[in-house]
């Protein structure tokens, strides 16, 4: 029986590439001689695709095999960036595992570890915005946010998030949103105004500054 399709729809690649990967995914490496088998199609076709996907970075050699006498044929896998082209769980998963805390009364051990992990971030945080002040300081404090999934960037002075990597913890308890907003502020060294809000339904989660320093 065959294995269903498992590249994400969206992964914006077309039929051949996008078998080509799912085996190399599910076969860990192959040849050329191995994957043109299963797949029906010519080596020279293949090496074509698996260039291009190299030059993207998602297909790499892993070594080599001997199919008889003759030199031995390169090795082919996926590489770690392109596992992001399969399904994740890890949100769901996760938001799971906070709903499940919560409802045996450990919201404030949940509270303490969003608050730790902000912690850690923020002194690394501080360590890049030494010496930076203004807008020079917000647009690194985007660029760390957006290293972390955030898709962040400043319009016109105010700090907006186009993407919350945590939305499906967010959707069963807005504690992140109260770390994460945290630590942005003592980054900046200021408090922040709500301006939209992704939870409620707003294009994205945007931010402008406020003149009062924030408290910390």
């Amino acid at each position: 029986m065959p294995v269903p399709a498992a590249l994400l729809p969206d992964a914006g690649f077309g039929p051949t590439r996008r078998r080509l990967l799912e085996t190399l995914k599910r076969r860990g490496t192959v040849t050329l001689h191995e994957v043109s088998a299963e797949l029906g199609l010519s080596r020279e076709t293949l090496r074509e695709h698996v260039q291009a996907l190299a030059a993207e970075g998602l297909v790499a050699r892993a070594g080599t095999r001997r199919h008889g006498p003759g030199r031995p044929e390169v090795l082919y896998g996926v590489t770690p960036r392109a596992d992001a082209l399969f399904p994740q769980r890890e949100s769901q998963v996760l938001a799971d595992l906070a709903a499940q805390l919560l409802a045996r009364g450990h919201g404030e051990e949940l509270k303490r570890f969003f608050a730790q992990r902000a912690a850690r971030r923020l002194r690394a945080g501080r360590a890049r915005l030494s010496g930076l002040r203004g807008r020079r300081r917000l647009e690194e404090v985007a660029r760390i946010l957006s290293e972390e999934g955030y898709m962040a960037e400043v319009v016109d002075g105010t700090l907006r998030l186009a993407h919350c990597p945590l939305m499906g913890v967010v959707a069963v308890t807005r504690l992140p949103c109260r770390a994460e907003l945290g630590m942005v502020e003592a980054l900046l060294g200021r408090r922040l105004r709500r301006i939209d809000y992704l939870p409620e339904g707003g294009s994205s989660c945007s931010y402008r500054t406020r003149r009062a320093p924030a408290r910390r």
